[in-house]
């Protein structure tokens, strides 16, 4: 048949090619796939919260932990000793309350006995100074005794001096309540020590926050360690993703929730399924332009040539084996944008 007619032998050629070449642009522009990707899992540096020495640590380099294992206990006696000192300058000071405020109760029935008779304790002394003061200037008159004198001077002095006895304890009641109040502040800042104390205590005990894996152990029991400063990481293995970096003429049909599928370096035969999770609005530029402390750095692979960019596309894995993947195993990425 084409034998006769070589023109639509080339024609019917040129239109076989054109349907493959576009059905195979449609397949790359609907499904882009990169392996420029990697692993990646949410990771902490595993810090005590308080110093001292490791008297146990139940985990090794590499090992699997659950949430809430013990990870690493702390020498745990310096912190128990403060902890009964403080309870025990609380229970001091709470006997110290108890008393005061026996002291307290007992100023305040006589303050009240005394606040009674005051009123009387005024007019007396009112009463006996009025009357000194009329009796003096009869005297040299000799209306008056000196010895009527001596006794109205007496009789004031003696009313005067229950008065200040009174008005005395007044005030001490009421000194006494104060010193009581300061002491049940004071308690309060023991309870507060007490509390931080219990914490430290509890801090003596590192635990898992999450289903993780240890990393970087480069201690053992013996070792002092400071609060703050890192032990070892914890990969937390309950998420995992993989950072696959796609050129930014691909970014436009890329959206949150966007199907993928990935395969590992370590097991390429096994595929994986995932969504888009995040895409990154920011890397550092390559070319000498401005740089911007905490972006990621992703490399051109043809500098001399004027090249796409690419930006890391974030995927989380929805069924990952634990057994394959590893922070920073190399990954390829394909995804479906229609």
């Amino acid at each position: 048949m084409f034998k006769n007619n070589p023109k639509s032998f080339l024609f019917l050629l040129g239109i076989i090619t054109a349907v493959t070449l576009a059905v195979v642009i449609w397949r790359i522009d609907a499904r882009p796939r990169t392996d420029d990707a990697y692993v990646y899992a949410d990771t902490i540096t595993v810090s005590p919260e308080v110093n001292g020495r490791i008297i146990s640590q139940p985990v090794k380099d590499n090992q699997r932990v659950h949430k809430n294992d013990l990870l690493f206990r702390i020498d745990p006696r310096p912190y128990q000793a403060a902890l009964a000192q403080a309870e025990a300058k609380l229970a001091g000071l709470n006997r110290q309350i108890e008393l005061t405020q026996r002291s307290v109760n007992a100023q305040k029935f006589n303050a009240g006995s005394a606040k009674a008779a005051l009123a009387s304790a005024r007019a007396e002394a009112k009463k006996s100074a009025a009357t000194l003061h009329r009796l003096e200037p009869l005297l040299s008159q000799g209306f008056a005794s000196a010895e009527e004198i001596d006794q109205a001077r007496t009789a004031n002095a003696s009313a005067e001096s229950r008065l200040q006895s009174l008005l005395l304890q007044a005030k001490q009641a009421e000194a006494a309540v104060s010193g009581v109040d300061a002491l049940v502040a004071e308690r309060a800042e023991i309870a507060a020590q007490i509390a931080i104390a219990r914490l430290n205590l509890e801090h003596t005990e590192v635990h898992a926050p999450f289903d993780g894996r240890i990393a970087s152990l480069k201690t053992t029991v013996g070792e002092f360690v400071a609060a703050g400063k890192p032990v070892f990481t914890l990969i937390d293995t309950t998420h995992w993703y993989v950072i696959a970096n796609f050129r930014e003429t691909e970014l436009k049909a890329i959206k949150e929730g966007t199907p993928a599928t990935v395969w590992l370096m370590t097991d390429s035969g096994k595929t994986f399924g995932g969504n888009v999770d995040s895409i990154s609005y920011g890397v550092l530029p390559d070319d000498g332009g401005a740089v911007v402390a905490g972006l990621p750095s992703v490399k051109r692979n043809i500098n001399w040539v004027h090249v796409s960019q690419r930006f890391p596309v974030k995927i989380r894995v929805n069924n990952p084996d634990e057994n394959l993947f590893r922070v920073g195993a190399s990954a390829v990425a394909t995804l479906q944008t229609r």
